[in-house]
């Protein structure tokens, strides 16, 4: 082999370097996107054999029961979901790989049986678990590792939800508040990417997007409009995040047996449901968010969604956060949103990302979903009321292990864990 000088074998090292996670990505991208197509039908066979056979939210108590035996049997009793995987990136605690098998049937469960719960926030986990079991697999160290659970959770995120750029995005930023993990834009991005053209293949993610009327124009009218719906989503946001974190809690003290809290939450959101009379609030609830930006009013809506999802996923079952979120963020915008002078489509659409930006503290991501969701129309003026939301939402977080290291009120590195 020829001598070559530092730089230029320096200049080798980097370009192998590159065509190595080049690879390694497009791998997880298929992989991953396989399996989170295979969650995608199950989730999507759960909602619909609910919305047929409406009875089965009878099961909910037995439903919670079986996930924690399920979570037990594996070894799994104390498994901390999200937590775990932003631990992993951070300081590259180790993931089992049955973690995946676990959120994949618990999830489906939960749809099933009428919980309230999204799926994105248990694709991380899913994709994470099998990142993070390859990355031993073919023996990479301990920091190359890091990279493959985030493409890992690039890659089922998109695959599941359909947005390939905030997927990449927000396994980079949601980690670490103020410092992205760059060294992984790459992979992410690429896996990102594969992951949603294979979902695209099995034809899933047909128009992801949602068609919003009337957006406003940027001007100081509509700036100040926008200011103070980011200041209701970033206080909707805090509520969010303290109630989510209270629920286990107050489970926790009232029925310290994890079996009998199962049982008791099932019976909870069972109770909710049939005194509210119909199942909007139970499962994702995607579609109800389609018809709220269409043009129906549920004044009551972001509140019930907030108490469906904390009794559900408080009590242990399983399940994503995001999506209720989103839905808890839209109701409250087509509500708000003509108060202020705003169409009520557009105002859902702020609110659906100005409250996840509150509650995840990722701007960036935010401002990115807001393109993939709602095209680029309004942009600016989107990306002001997530700005807003960020700011004023606090320390606050979904996750208490997502750390926040840079002030969000002025250039000082407070390293602080999520409230």
């Amino acid at each position: 082999m020829p001598a070559f000088s530092p730089r230029i074998r320096g200049h080798i090292d980097e370009a192998l370097t590159f065509l190595k996670w080049v690879l390694y990505a497009c791998n997880i991208g298929l992989i991953v996107g396989a399996v989170a197509v295979a969650f995608h039908c199950g989730i999507d066979w759960a909602a619909q054999f609910r919305a047929h056979q409406p009875w089965v939210i009878l099961f909910l108590p037995l439903g919670g029961v079986v996930i924690v035996l399920l979570y037990r049997w594996s070894g799994m009793e104390r498994d901390r979901g999200t937590n775990l995987v932003l631990t992993a990136v951070r300081e590259a605690e180790p993931i089992r790989l049955r973690t995946a098998p676990l959120i994949f049937l618990s999830t489906i469960l939960t749809h099933l049986v009428g919980g309230s719960a999204g799926r994105e926030g248990a694709a991380l986990q899913l994709g994470g678990s099998i990142g993070a079991w390859v990355g031993r697999k073919i023996h990479l160290d301990e920091k190359d590792r890091r990279i493959m659970v985030m493409c890992g959770m690039s890659a089922a995120f998109s695959g599941l939800f359909g947005t390939p750029i905030t997927a990449a995005i927000f396994a980079m930023e949601v980690v670490s508040v103020g410092v992205m993990y760059y060294a992984a834009i790459v992979p992410c991005v690429v896996s990102s990417l594969v992951s949603v053209q294979l979902a695209r293949f099995f034809g899933l993610h047909i128009g992801t997007g949602y068609l919003i009327g009337n957006v406003a124009v940027l001007g100081p009218w509509s700036m100040a409009q926008v200011c103070v719906m980011g200041v209701l989503c970033a206080l909707l946001s805090i509520l969010f995040c303290k109630v989510m974190h209270a629920a286990p809690k107050l489970y926790a003290k009232y029925f310290p047996n994890p079996l009998v809290r199962a049982a008791v939450g099932g019976a909870l959101v069972l109770l909710l449901t049939l005194l509210v009379g119909e199942q909007t609030y139970n499962g994702a609830g995607d579609a109800v968010i389609r018809r709220m930006l269409a043009g129906e009013t549920i004044s009551e809506a972001f509140l019930l969604k907030l108490v469906f999802t904390a009794l559900t996923l408080g009590a242990g079952f399983r399940g994503g956060e995001i999506v209720p979120v989103l839905f808890t963020g839209a109701a409250f915008g087509t509500v708000v949103g003509p108060l202020l002078g705003l169409s009520q489509s557009f105002g859902g659409a702020l609110g659906m990302t100005a409250v996840f930006c509150g509650a995840t503290n990722c701007p960036i991501t935010s401002i990115l979903l807001a393109y993939e969701l709602f095209t680029s129309r309004g942009l600016p003026l989107y990306a002001l009321c997530c700005a807003i939301s960020y700011m004023l939402s606090g320390y606050y977080g979904l996750y208490s292990e997502q750390k926040i290291i840079y002030s969000k009120f002025k250039a000082t590195w407070v390293d602080r864990k999520a409230e």
